[in-house]
């Protein structure tokens, strides 16, 4: 995904009320082809409800959604045409066999009568179905019922597809599979997806959003998210080390704190890194260089911090 790639997802001011309440205030989003956003939040912050209104399953009480260039309120069949979802709870119809619901999923979202069978045999193939089309729903494994799920929201081949909680309730086996399916998803569509798993987060997403009460808090890469709130720097680990002065006395370090007598911590400012230098002198100067691992903060403690942040 690249900054110039087309918008496919516009999002502005989005609102919702339940009652007297308001569960979603205003919040603002866009969506890229080819990237895959990462919707995370505590249990009930709000990331359904915004889902199911990008996908017209759920009406705005204002705000504007544009899907391709469609808006959803005044354009909906197309905008929903370009648009596959997976809801939390499995919409599926666990008496029916994979070939016979996809192929109704397909109906459902008007893919031509002559198409439907490319479309079947693909789908399946992406999804890893080939050798289940037969088999009844109900008899699946659940993270090959997820994949059936997946595989409804993409048959029709949308601009923009959207899961919310996609990898709840598997196995550790189902859910690297399922992440690997929506990150190969993500290099030919535009993928938004809710969940509250950090891993989920470091590992599909190339952007994060954070909902906490129905705001959106907190936006940027998962890279951006780690540095969040942090010192830049890393630990460098000399095998030949100089004097400890030598290492604090080289411009752009603000600190360098000795963890080992030949591993030390190294600070700078978030502009500069002098890693690269430091490197060229430790090969100047013969310090054995052995390991430079970037300072990193975990995800949980980043989100921790910045939910934490918002209460305050």
């Amino acid at each position: 995904m690249t900054v110039n790639a087309p918008i496919t997802l516009s999002v502005r001011n989005l609102v919702r009320r339940f009652g007297q309440r308001e569960v979603i205030h205003g919040i603002s989003l866009e969506l890229r082809h080819g990237e895959v956003l990462g919707l995370l939040g505590h249990n009930g912050a709000g990331k359904s409800t915004t889902l199911q209104m990008l996908t017209g399953a759920l009406l705005p009480h204002s705000g504007q959604i544009e899907i391709c260039g469609f808006d959803l309120s005044r354009q909906p069949q197309n905008a929903k045409a370009r648009t596959g979802f997976l809801p939390e709870t499995l919409p599926l119809y666990r008496e029916m066999s994979v070939n016979n619901f996809l192929i109704f999923a397909a109906k459902l979202h008007r893919v031509p009568h002559a198409q439907i069978t490319n479309a079947l045999t693909e789908t399946k193939r992406r999804c890893g179905l080939q050798d289940s089309g037969k088999n009844i729903i109900g008899t699946l494994s659940k993270g090959y019922q997820q994949r059936v799920g997946i595989a409804q929201a993409i048959i029709h081949q949308p601009e923009v597809i959207i899961l919310d909680e996609p990898t709840v309730g598997l196995d550790p086996s189902q859910i690297r599979d399922i992440r690997a399916l929506i990150r190969e998803l993500g290099n030919m569509h535009s993928v938004i997806l809710s969940t509250h798993l950090l891993a989920e987060v470091e590992s599909i997403c190339d952007r994060v959003e954070i909902m906490h009460h129905g705001h959106l808090i907190y936006g940027g890469s998962s890279t951006k998210m780690q540095q969040h709130g942090g010192q830049s720097g890393f630990i460098i680990t000399l095998l030949a080390p100089p004097l400890l002065s030598e290492l604090q006395a080289l411009a752009k370090v603000q600190q360098v704190d000795q963890l080992s007598s030949t591993q030390f911590r190294i600070l700078h400012s978030d502009d500069t890194n002098p890693s690269a230098a430091l490197l060229a002198l430790a090969a100047q100067h013969g310090w054995q260089a052995e390991q430079l691992v970037p300072l990193r903060k975990r995800l949980e403690d980043v989100f921790m911090q910045i939910t934490q942040d918002e209460k305050s």
